[in-house]
């Protein structure tokens, strides 16, 4: 045994944990991309579909809230519930970046990627 490579056992393992989690990370990217989340605002009349990634993917609007006079209001609900939509998605891709923090025995708190 060469004197001084003892710890290389230590560096192989810390190199297929880092590979491991890389490997870990692009299968959640990949998942986030087909996890959906929905907004909603005025009660259900708009609803916004997005990604956990926090793109917009769909809009349904409630036909009751077209009316010419309520414009604004309806401007209003569309905006609300994209933002809700993308407030659910930050908080989707949080929970699984947390799962996977925890599943490879990370602290909870350690941000990723990297």
């Amino acid at each position: 045994m060469i004197k001084g490579l003892g710890g290389l056992g230590d560096m192989t393992r810390m190199m297929k944990a880092a590979k491991d989690m890389q490997d870990r990370m692009q299968q959640m990217q990949a998942d986030l991309d087909k996890l959906t989340v929905t907004g909603e605002s005025g009660a259900g009349l708009v609803k916004a579909t997005a990604t956990a990634k926090g793109e917009l993917t769909a809009l349904d609007i409630d036909p009751s809230i077209f009316v010419p006079s309520e414009k604004e209001v309806v401007e209003d609900l569309i905006l609300a519930a994209v933002k809700d939509a993308q407030r659910r998605a930050q908080e989707k891709m949080q929970e699984e970046m947390a799962r996977i923090t925890q599943d490879l025995g990370l602290p909870a708190d350690m941000k990723l990627p990297f």
